[in-house]
């Protein structure tokens, strides 16, 4: 008798609920929902162990993505909701705004985010600034931080050292800081003025940056439509893209 696809994730999920009970030590199922797989994800708080109790057990290539599709949905859902309901990323856009400089950092694979942001917050605002060490040193930048100031970090876990020390110095120096992150008690949230919290729960052994991404992207938004002169700058930038013979599309 053939078996189908749903009956196969079916008998998975049940090996999985008793691969957990039994390295749990428990004689009961772990209770389903958000709370239950926040907390797992925090016990996997390396790639290796993400990568042992996620990839390991014998798959195919249609249940992975279906397991994949199901975590990233479910983190932009969790992410957006929340964040619509505590009012943090139109207080973190009004702060961008209302700032005459505005850096961004981010460390390691972070950096990726700070760059995004960067791009797009290019386009619409001026004074925008990307900490890379090269260009921008974060030394320069915190030797004269003003009140009128603001820093977007983005630190998620293990928590880069560098983005929190920056952060800590710029809020102390009189700078206000937004921080992106994934947990409202992490390192780079204590040092913030307004938290952004992005959920980044995944199926795969590194942490999922499709929620931080929308974010980013949302922010960004926000910002441009909040921005005196920003389609005035819009408008000028296509000109200089047309003038520069920047893209091969036109």
């Amino acid at each position: 008798m053939p078996i189908d696809v749903r009956s196969i994730a079916l008998l998975e999920t049940c090996i999985v609920n008793i691969r957990y009970v039994s390295m749990d030590g428990s004689d009961r199922l772990p209770d389903a929902g958000p709370d239950r797989e926040a907390t797992e994800n925090r016990r996997l708080s390396s790639p290796d162990a993400r990568y042992g109790a996620r990839l390991r057990r014998k798959s195919t290539a249609l249940l992975l993505l279906d397991a994949i599709i199901e975590a990233e949905t479910a983190n932009l859902e969790r992410t957006l909701t929340a964040l619509r309901a505590d009012g943090s990323l139109e207080r973190a856009a009004g702060q961008i705004v209302a700032a005459r400089r505005r850096f961004i950092i981010g460390s390691a694979k972070s950096r990726a985010h700070a760059t995004l942001l960067h791009l797009e917050l290019s386009a619409s605002l001026s004074g925008v600034a990307l900490i890379d060490e090269a260009a921008v040193r974060a030394i320069d930048v915190l030797s004269d931080v003003r009140p009128t100031d603001v820093l977007v970090a983005f630190s998620f876990r293990r928590y880069a050292r560098q983005t929190g020390t920056v952060a800590r110095e710029f809020a102390a120096a009189g700078g206000h800081v937004v921080a992106v992150t994934d947990d409202a008690d992490s390192p780079l949230a204590a040092a913030a003025g307004t938290t952004v919290v992005v959920s980044t729960g995944s199926a795969s052994y590194s942490d999922s940056p499709t929620a931080i991404s929308a974010v980013v992207h949302a922010l960004a938004t926000l910002t441009a439509a909040s921005a005196k002169g920003a389609r005035r700058r819009l408008a000028r930038r296509e000109d200089l893209a047309h003038a520069l013979d920047i893209y091969s599309d036109e």
